[in-house]
């Protein structure tokens, strides 16, 4: 069903999953196009963000972020036309970084708005390479990551929106990367197209193996999104003082219980001790709002040049967004997964 000019599809959260989503978790419902009032403009959207992180949100577990409701509409970032304003600060028709989450229109006061121009060249860049993921990467791997010159940066989906950023970022600064995907198409486009000088398929059966031999003065710098297996063959192989930039778990976010086996959590605890490492978590709104602007303007220089590369997959049509999502969580998606909700 296309985007109506009468009605208003919002994706909700049907019911909260147990262990991975499934279609039945969504539901799709129709309600007027609101209104808006003084101060307000309404909101078309055009492209919808789909993220890892929106698995925590569909939980009600304690987190950073508050869980959608049940009944609630799915979060996430989007860009939209403005169709109808009340508020000075907007024209109709001006483009708007927005997070109206899974629905076609929305409202908004116009204070969690980011004004694209009139005609941005790519809107749908703000959700990735110039937003979040982007973002992430850079502030990741910079502020915590600290790289250095001659150091082994190992790197986890590597050709996810994060992933292939601080790749590129580390060569950019001068490291020996080494990536982490799923498959042999995707580590190809890590080398040959992302400049990074090797990438291993963490599906191999021997891939702690092929991790030390690509590792061989160890590592200095593990950026974390994805845990699990990868994390395990990692560990070992950091060096003192290394640094571990946590921004996502993608493996466990599944999880409905502790994983089998023995408790790891002492030799974890005993690596940080005794090989002095840095762990580090963050939430890149909350602890670098105030350095967007210093994120985009280097960005946006490395990316003019040619020395950051973007890979950006499209998949269309609101009812779409619940199939897409469980395909990005079992890592079908390649590149940052956008919705085009509808055509401009």
């Amino acid at each position: 069903m296309p985007q109506s000019k009468q009605i208003n599809r919002r994706v909700v959260l049907a019911s909260r999953p147990h262990g991975a989503p499934v279609d039945a978790n969504f539901r799709i419902e129709q309600s007027p196009i609101p209104q808006p009032a003084e101060g307000q403009v309404l909101l078309r959207t055009v492209y919808l963000s789909l993220d890892p992180y929106m698995r925590g949100r569909m939980g009600d577990a304690p987190s950073y972020a508050p869980p959608v409701e049940v009944g609630g509409v799915m979060v996430g970032g989007t860009v939209c036309r403005v169709v109808a304003s009340k508020n000075p600060a907007y024209k109709v028709d001006d483009w708007v970084l927005s997070f109206n989450g899974w629905q076609d229109y929305a409202l908004s006061d116009g204070s969690d708005l980011t004004a694209l121009g009139d005609s941005p060249t790519q809107p749908s860049y703000a959700l990735g390479i110039f937003g979040m993921p982007g973002f992430t990467a850079y502030m990741g791997l910079l502020d915590i990551g600290r790289p250095q010159a001659g150091e082994t940066l190992v790197v986890a989906a590597a050709t996810g929106p994060v992933g292939a950023t601080v790749g590129q970022i580390g060569k950019i600064k001068g490291c020996h990367v080494v990536g982490v995907a799923g498959g042999a198409q995707k580590c190809r486009h890590a080398v040959e197209v992302l400049g990074f000088d090797t990438c291993l398929d963490h599906r191999a059966a021997d891939f702690a193996e092929q991790l030390a031999k690509a590792c061989p003065a160890g590592i200095d710098v593990y950026f974390e999104n994805v845990g699990g297996k990868v994390f395990d063959a990692v560990l070992p192989l950091l060096n003192t003082k290394a640094r571990v930039p946590v921004c996502g778990i993608v493996a466990h976010y599944n999880d409905t219980a502790l994983p089998s086996g023995p408790d790891r959590l002492p030799s974890l605890m005993g690596a940080i001790l005794r090989k002095r490492l840095t762990v580090q978590g963050f939430i890149i709104f909350d602890d670098y709002a105030h350095r967007y602007d210093e994120f985009f303007n280097e960005m946006s220089s490395w990316f003019a040049e040619g020395r950051i590369k973007y890979r950006e997959e499209l998949v269309s049509g609101l009812e779409e967004a619940p199939n897409a999502f469980i395909g990005l969580l079992e890592g079908r998606n390649f590149g940052k997964l956008v919705v085009r909700v509808s055509d401009d």
